[in-house]
């Protein structure tokens, strides 16, 4: 891999993706972390991926150009931590969820994927077993076709949303109702690895050549294909802009307007996964977003006027009343809430 790590083709190309993250497709040789330098001090890093979607974008991107450098590398040691197959779900050790008490998954085992039957077990991924999905209408399907474990998950991903992930499925009353009258083992959402993304952050998301993905993954940096000429691409958060200080929703507006362009406005699916990768360094619970609840109007508007075309509430977090306005949760799996317009949080500004 030395080779693959040294001599990179780069094909300048921009493609944009959505108004609030930029692609670049770069035409150069460099090896990985001269390609994540450059990135660095150009732009913001190498291409960080969050989900099926921006992977079939970069591939679409690539038109046969060779393979990508992305920002995830295997720089860490060796040091293997489990995540969850859905982006976004964070992996928390639970001892009572794992079998011989909490052996499994803090100690190293036998494999890097996680398989359920009573407990979790930690085993080969290669083993072919049935399987469990999740939907996002938050149903979960055993699927009776036996599969590997990246099989498994490409097939959840394909026909629902991925496999089940979180202790709250894989421990909830719905898993237990699946295994009652069955002896069975399934896949669950759950692998390890020692991969990061360059900008420091274990998010989950993979999508493993199914020939590269197995129990001995060791030194490698991620790209896609596997030709010798390889291209890298990187990513601009651009115009956002996380604020550390604590205001009022109002003060937050004022602040916006006066220093930067306004309180951010999430309009589309992409535009809320680069939102969260600025507000998880926040140090507040909540983020303040430019959205505010008008009694006159009986409607939720953004600042800016943009058309509340997307939304992501958590389950009882829309409360409809007079001085209520949008934090968007620092963490976990950065719903939206309303909260009163008093409060005080950090917030998102475009630059």
């Amino acid at each position: 891999l030395n080779h693959l790590f040294h001599f990179v083709l780069f094909l300048l190309r921009l493609l944009i993706l959505w108004s609030s993250g930029v692609y670049h497709f770069i035409k150069e040789n460099k090896s990985w972390s001269e390609a994540q330098r450059y990135c660095r001090e150009k732009y913001t890093d190498l291409a960080k991926v969050f989900d099926m979607t921006d992977m079939s974008r970069l591939r679409n991107s690539a038109q046969n150009q060779g393979e990508a450098w992305i920002g995830l590398n295997n720089n860490t040691g060796g040091n293997r931590t489990w995540h969850w197959s859905l982006p976004g779900v964070k992996y928390i050790h639970n001892d009572s969820s794992w079998n011989l008490n909490g052996r499994y998954g803090t100690e190293p085992g036998p494999g890097n994927c996680g398989r359920k039957r009573d407990k979790l077990v930690d085993v080969s991924c290669h083993h072919p077993m049935w399987f469990i999905c999740y939907d996002d209408n938050k149903t979960l399907y055993l699927i009776e076709e036996k599969k590997n474990w990246t099989q498994a998950q490409s097939y959840c991903r394909y026909n629902h949303t991925d496999l089940a992930s979180g202790l709250n499925q894989v421990d909830g009353e719905e898993m237990k109702a699946l295994f009652i009258g069955r002896n069975m083992s399934v896949w669950m959402g759950l692998f390890r690895d020692s991969w990061r993304w360059s900008d420091g952050s274990d998010f989950s998301f993979r999508y493993w050549d199914m020939e590269l993905f197995n129990d001995e993954q060791s030194n490698k940096t991620s790209h896609i294909d596997s030709t010798q000429c390889v291209v890298f691409f990187l990513f601009m958060a651009d115009k956002l802009i996380l604020i550390k200080e604590n205001k009022t929703w109002k003060e937050a507006l004022d602040y916006c307007r006066e220093s930067h362009r306004g309180l951010v406005s999430i309009t589309n699916p992409y535009q809320q996964r680069w939102v969260e990768v600025r507000a998880k360094n926040a140090s507040s619970p909540f983020v303040w977003l430019g959205l505010r609840y008008s009694c006159t109007l009986d409607l939720w508007f953004w600042v800016n006027d943009k058309v509340v075309c997307y939304e992501k509430w958590s389950r009882e977090g829309k409360t409809e009343e007079c001085g209520r306005a949008v934090g968007m949760q620092s963490g976990g799996q950065y719903e939206w809430v309303s909260q009163r317009d008093n409060e005080k949080y950090n917030f998102l500004c475009f630059k």
